[in-house]
């Protein structure tokens, strides 16, 4: 039996408006691991056209009136990482298109040692994305190989927040 044990560093993936516990916690496990902190914010709102032959890689907005809020979002991103981070070592990555498989690519770049990610917003929008496109959490955990840290961003879900309950 093979074991996967990685030296590098640990990747955090942030949308604005993260958590403040998850923040908390990619900065704890980064310092327990003593490795650098990747902040990585994925823009769904661009898509990889191609790469160069440097191997940088060409993108394209789906629509362009969406281009400039999902820059705002990235730089959010950012400011929210100066905020919650200081004192660990971090950087930031900003991605382009489905947020699963450009955390996973990243990963595998850097050799992570692990990826954090925070549980979905509550909400029926949230729930009905999720629906479409499915938990980022699960399709990370079932389609590579690297621990993913997934941190609860709420109180536990309780029967009398069901709205379906009698």
């Amino acid at each position: 039996m093979s074991e996967y044990v990685s030296n590098g560093p640990v990747v955090l993936g942030a949308i604005p408006d993260l958590s403040d516990r998850v923040w908390a916690e990619a900065a704890r496990y980064a310092a327990l691991f003593g490795r650098e902190l990747i902040v990585a914010y994925v823009d769904v709102t661009r898509f990889v056209t191609y790469e160069d032959p440097d191997g940088m890689p060409m993108t394209a907005p789906l629509d362009l009136t969406l281009s400039a809020a999902a820059s705002q979002h990235g730089q959010n991103v950012r400011e929210a990482a100066e905020e919650h981070l200081a004192g660990v070592e971090w950087s930031f990555r900003s991605l382009v298109g489905d947020p699963a498989s450009a955390l996973k690519a990243l990963a595998e770049e850097v050799d992570a040692a692990v990826i954090v990610v925070g549980t979905r917003r509550r909400g029926f929008g949230e729930t009905v994305r999720e629906f479409f496109t499915g938990s980022v959490a699960a399709r990370l955990a079932h389609r590579q190989h690297r621990p993913v840290l997934v941190v609860p961003t709420q109180e536990p879900f309780t029967e009398s927040d069901d709205p379906w309950a009698e």
